[in-house]
């Protein structure tokens, strides 16, 4: 299995999910967790699992339908985030099915860790 991770070791509002990858990692070893930039190209495997920030929750959430989301207002490239890259990608059929697991920016680093890896512990075989 393999589970992208998306945010910004920069923007503390957005470095959530690189936080808490070495607790990750380290508890489920069989999982391949690769840090990936939204905005760039990468094989899209048909199956895609995300962990990224997702603002506007207050909690962690799975989200299976990028119709959830609202846009943000999109004036130059330098707008273009990580929702308008999955829906680009899922326009031109390269994203078949999609499962974000998502973390609230301003949620406790131990809350958050507990409450993915119990998702993940839940979606394993």
């Amino acid at each position: 299995m393999i589970i992208f991770i998306f945010g910004n070791q920069d923007l503390p509002q957005d470095s959530l999910p690189l936080k808490l990858l070495p607790a990750l990692r380290k508890g489920f070893p069989k999982i391949n967790f690769l840090i990936k930039d939204p905005n760039e190209e990468w094989e899209t495997p048909d199956d895609i699992t995300v962990i990224d920030t997702v603002v506007g929750i207050d909690k962690v959430q799975v989200f299976t339908d990028l119709k959830t989301f609202v846009s943000a207002p999109r004036v130059t490239l330098h707008d273009f985030d990580a929702l308008t890259n999955l829906k680009y990608l899922q326009k031109i059929g390269k994203l078949k099915k999609i499962k974000i697991i998502g973390i609230p920016p301003s949620l406790d680093e131990g809350k958050a860790l507990n409450e993915v890896a119990s998702i993940l512990r839940a979606s394993l075989p």
